[in-house]
């Protein structure tokens, strides 16, 4: 896994940084893990745009991501390390002994080959599923779920792990990629390792086209937009628009939107680094 910089040959490549692609060793998916995939454009069901910006971008199948990881006590092969579109991180498919075939997100270092398992009684090694009351402390973990059997939910995106610092009863506490230092049940699963792709931060487009190729369509600055469609809109010249803030009036720097009743308020033992 790597980054490559491209010669300035065109206007576009002048300062494009991009994936080496090195790690791929397929280029077609599985077809019995592949299901279509709709754009929406921002529209809901009425026809009417709900999220702006999006819109375009090239055809995309789904590939159906194990999650769950719950093929316990089964040894599965790494087949191949194959690109997703749908997700920053590259996914590994699995050859289980019983026959059945299975993608999951591909750990930092898994080679094809390579025999993983998933259950309490697998090894700490990478690509393996535990519960966090048999993962040793210290260790980089992953996909980690917050309710046991719902399927990782959280540290899941290229380059992202978490940390194993303690456990106490029936909770463990992770730290996130986030720095917040969060109490899950050890009853839940998580993968060793850290997350693939690690370099996809320090990519760089190079122009606005592959934005639009990724389904991005160009974003008006609300200081550039009239009263009437933005709070920071209007005013003679180059007015800044005071207080930045959302198109609803909510406050964009620094202000609280978190709820203060959401549930998992009363896990979290340290909040995140500002």
């Amino acid at each position: 896994m790597g980054l490559r910089k491209f010669k300035p040959v065109t206007p576009g490549t002048r300062f494009r940084v991009g994936a080496s692609f090195s790690e791929i060793t397929a280029t077609k998916p599985e077809k019995s893990l592949v299901v279509s995939s709709k754009k929406s454009g921002g529209r809901n069901n009425t026809g009417k745009m709900t999220m702006r910006y999006m819109g375009g971008g090239h055809k995309k199948s789904y590939r159906l991501i194990d999650f769950k990881r719950d093929k316990f006590n089964i040894p599965a092969t790494v087949a191949t390390v194959e690109y997703d579109p749908n997700r920053t991180a590259r996914i590994a498919l699995l050859h289980y002994a019983d026959g059945e075939k299975r993608y999951i997100i591909a750990p930092e270092g898994l080679q094809v080959g390579q025999t993983v398992v998933s259950g309490d009684t697998a090894t700490p090694e990478v690509g393996n599923a535990l519960t966090l009351s048999k993962i040793p402390l210290g260790s980089i973990v992953h996909n980690i779920e917050i309710q046991p059997g719902r399927g990782a939910q959280m540290a899941r995106s290229a380059g992202a792990y978490a940390q194993l610092a303690a456990r106490d009863g029936k909770y463990a506490t992770v730290k996130m990629p986030s720095g917040e230092v969060r109490a899950i049940l050890v009853t839940c699963l998580a993968t060793i390792g850290a997350v693939s792709n690690s370099d996809h931060a320090n990519e760089v487009l190079g122009k606005a086209g592959r934005k639009r190729w990724l389904g991005r369509r160009p974003r008006t600055r609300p200081v550039a937009m009239n009263p009437v469609d933005h709070p920071m809109g209007g005013g003679e010249g180059r007015s800044s628009g005071g207080q930045p803030r959302s198109r609803n009036g909510l406050y964009s720097k620094g202000f609280k939107t978190r709820s203060l009743k959401k549930y998992s308020n009363r896990f979290i033992i340290e909040k995140r680094k500002k």
